[in-house]
């Protein structure tokens, strides 16, 4: 398998390592938005959100919970945004689920929601209904 985040886990490129348990890695992200910026990923190999097992996942964000608090201290962050991309559409661009825990800083320029789109008469109720259908 040529995955990069599988290579990180089995030691093949190095990484700046945060935590470790049985199921769960992290580590600072080379590229980071903000110092601190850290990568939480299982140790198994899955492709994104929707193929990650519920235990995994939830193993995972006990993890994110527990960083998010000691990387805001440590960094005297003003805030954390927890991210994941999944899908191309979305900004994923490495195909194994990871979870991004990103400290921020009073004008530190990192924005999100840039537009924000409301619904047309009754196209809530229509869109909450396929969702409550699919579920």
């Amino acid at each position: 398998m040529d995955c990069l985040l599988c290579k990180i886990i089995a030691g093949e490129i190095p990484s700046t390592k945060v935590y470790e348990d049985d199921t769960v890695l992290a580590f600072l992200d080379i590229h980071p938005v903000n110092i601190g910026h850290t990568l939480v990923i299982p140790k198994v190999h899955h492709l994104n959100l929707y193929e990650t097992p519920d235990k995994t996942l939830a193993r995972m964000m006990t993890v994110v919970k527990k960083l998010s608090i000691a990387i805001k201290s440590a960094l005297s962050a003003d805030g954390i945004n927890i991210e994941m991309n999944n899908d191309p559409i979305a900004g994923q661009i490495i195909f194994h689920t990871h979870l991004h825990i990103i400290p921020r800083f009073s004008g530190d320029g990192f924005t999100h929601w840039h537009g924000v789109r409301g619904y047309n008469e009754g196209e809530a109720r229509e869109v909450a209904q396929k969702i409550k259908n699919s579920v």
